[in-house]
């Protein structure tokens, strides 16, 4: 299904004619017209001019009527309950490697804090002077977000609001973001850092999301003091083609990159990033789908290794806000899937979207004394009562830098350790035959994924 009602038209009629039929809907053009009339969104748009004629007050009405995506709840009583399986990774986890989330809290340095609590003073101020103004609210929050991860290359920040006496919009100067040195690293970077070489000791290759990629660009500012540290980084852009992702992924691989860097709508679907168990979440956004389906890249049939997915915010600050309310979003989502009971969650408002929730919480300060760690410890917990962790069987050092990473081969000497754990090595003859036969961890084996449902 392409998100409209009618790309099932076609296949409903080669399944169930009869039932089709009975509905009424003949087979062609006009069956599937009436049918996304039915069960599907249309939208209408008027459009009314005066007319031109100076002996008549007529008036030119033109109506188109537009498609739009989504779908009625009718259709699925009435056609995909009795002829459709739904399956989920969960089904099968049994058969795959644990999968952990986690959130790292960090705490400000001083001259950041300083300046992100100045920040925050203004925009609240702001806020409150003028309550409902939604592009006001979508500016200043961003705004939050972004500063504490690149503090400096800012400007003054206006708004505009409208004047009741002027019937006119007006500008008027929200803040001045004080800009600190691009030189300093800050201290989510330095623990960014920390945890990062930690997992490539381990041979755990990375994947760092990143929302902020336009004018002020954080995902270049982590290629920057990652490269500095000494490891090898690559940033995936969307200039690359969607269809080209996956042979770009190959192609760093073959480099011997460590650490990619992106978008998480980039790899939103259709890659399999089995080569990185390891995922961080640099920024979050605040698209609950988009972060279900990026953190979910590792987590894959065929993955061998357990895969942990880290969350890295400043404590205190609109980040830790905005991932406390993702956590409460996504236990209300997978209640409403079935997934969990939902006890304690019914209260919970659903319809409320994310941004206005976060300047509620920005102007009446709510929420404070939460963390976004205790609501995904809580989301984690209530993911194990519905799909136990399996046991954990962690891999020898060697077997595992050889299985992820395939950068070592077998010696007659120990290898001598480096600051990481991972030894580049000139391949042998054997090893590079056996590097051809199979890039992923998982084709160097065979009848692996029917393995899973043995």
């Amino acid at each position: 299904m392409g998100g409209y009602a009618d790309d099932l038209f076609n296949i409903f009629y080669r399944m169930e004619p009869r039932a089709m039929v009975r509905e009424g809907f003949a087979y062609g053009g006009q069956g599937r017209r009436d049918f996304q009339e039915q069960y599907g969104v249309l939208e209408t748009v008027e459009k009314i001019e005066g007319s031109d004629n100076a002996c008549s007050r007529a008036t030119k009405k033109t109506v188109r009527v537009l498609r739009k995506p989504g779908a009625s709840p009718l259709l699925f009583g009435k056609f995909l309950m009795n002829t459709t399986a739904f399956l989920a990774l969960e089904d099968i986890s049994d058969n795959l490697p644990p999968y952990d989330e986690s959130v790292i809290s960090v705490d400000m340095d001083d001259a950041l804090q300083q300046a992100y609590e100045q920040l925050e003073e203004d925009i609240r101020s702001a806020m409150k002077a003028h309550r409902g103004n939604k592009s006001l609210m979508s500016i200043l929050l961003n705004t939050l977000l972004l500063y504490p991860d690149h503090p400096y290359d800012f400007d003054e920040i206006w708004a505009r609001a409208f004047d009741p006496q002027t019937k006119e919009y007006v500008k008027f100067l929200v803040t001045e973001p004080e800009n600190l040195t691009r030189e300093a690293r800050y201290a989510k970077e330095r623990t960014l850092i920390a945890d990062v070489k930690e997992e490539l000791r381990q041979g755990r290759r990375c994947q760092i999301y990143a929302t902020y990629t336009g004018e002020k660009d954080v995902t270049l500012r982590l290629e920057t003091v990652l490269r500095r540290e000494g490891i090898r980084v690559a940033v995936l852009r969307s200039s690359v083609p969607t269809d080209k992702r996956e042979d770009w992924y190959e192609r760093q691989l073959k480099a011997g990159v460590e650490v990619v860097i992106c978008h998480p709508k980039l790899v939103e679907t259709g890659l399999d990033l089995l080569a990185f168990p390891t995922l961080y979440f640099y920024e979050t956004g605040y698209s609950l789908h988009t972060l279900r389906q990026a953190s979910r890249r590792s987590w894959r049939i065929g993955q061998r290794f357990p895969v942990r997915v880290k969350f890295v915010t400043y404590s205190g600050t609109m980040q830790e806000t905005c991932l406390r309310l993702m956590g409460k979003k996504m236990l209300v989502a997978l209640m409403m899937e079935g997934k969990f009971s939902g006890e304690g969650l019914q209260a919970l408002d659903t319809d409320e979207d994310l941004m206005s929730a976060m300047a509620r919480e920005l102007v009446e300060k709510a929420g404070v004394g939460e963390s976004a760690d205790a609501v995904w410890r809580e989301l984690d917990s209530e993911r194990e009562k519905v799909q136990p962790r399996p046991i954990e069987v962690e891999p020898e050092p060697e077997q595992e830098s050889v299985l992820v990473l395939d950068l070592s081969v077998p010696m007659a000497a120990p290898p001598v350790p480096t600051p990481f754990g991972i030894c580049l090595l000139e391949p042998s003859t054997s090893a590079k035959k056996r590097k051809k036969t199979a890039l992923w961890p998982t084709a160097s084996e065979t009848n692996v994924q029917l393995s899973l449902f043995d």
